[in-house]
């Protein structure tokens, strides 16, 4: 069997049994890059007052426990801290992915939503699903999309490389 038809066998296969792994990685990546702009993927930030973390660490727990929706009664409720003096607002992430964002000087609540984003971005890698399937699924496929780019790129400069040379 000549190469180029082979070639085409190949890539006309690959990409029909990579097509439901590599639609979800397109549509969770269209969905990650809006997410700075869409607050039903990450919710937008608040500002707040000044540019001084002011309140301690205690008053964050405090005022986290005051959320409902966060169901956070501890530090192990509490999924992480991300802290923006610059905005004046630290957010906190508790394990239910709901967000509080608080004022860093006033310690109060200045916006409560539900965090999509890290949800999307574990369907995008496979890991939502389990870590086997992320592995023996979206890594194949990701590692197959790459084949066929190459091989694409072949189909798409092998004719025109060889009418060049011909009309040399």
């Amino acid at each position: 069997m000549k190469f180029n038809l082979l070639n085409r066998k190949i890539h006309g296969w690959v990409s029909v049994i990579i097509a439901l792994p590599v639609i979800v990685i397109i549509a969770t990546g269209l969905l990650l890059q809006l997410k700075k702009d869409v607050a039903w993927i990450q919710p937008s930030e608040v500002r707040g007052t000044g540019n001084v973390p002011e309140i301690s660490l205690e008053k964050i727990l405090e005022v986290s426990k005051g959320v409902p929706e966060a169901e956070v009664e501890t530090w192990d409720d509490i999924n992480r801290l991300d802290v923006r003096p610059s905005k004046g607002m630290v957010k906190v992430r508790a394990q239910n992915d709901w967000e509080i964002q608080i004022d860093l000087q006033k310690g109060t609540v200045l916006q409560v939503e539900y965090r999509r984003s890290d949800l999307i971005e574990s369907i995008h890698d496979g890991s939502f699903f389990h870590d086997y399937f992320k592995y023996l699924v979206f890594l194949p496929a990701g590692i197959c999309l790459f084949c066929l780019w190459l091989t694409g790129l072949y189909m798409f400069f092998q004719p025109r490389y060889a009418r060049w040379r011909r009309s040399r």
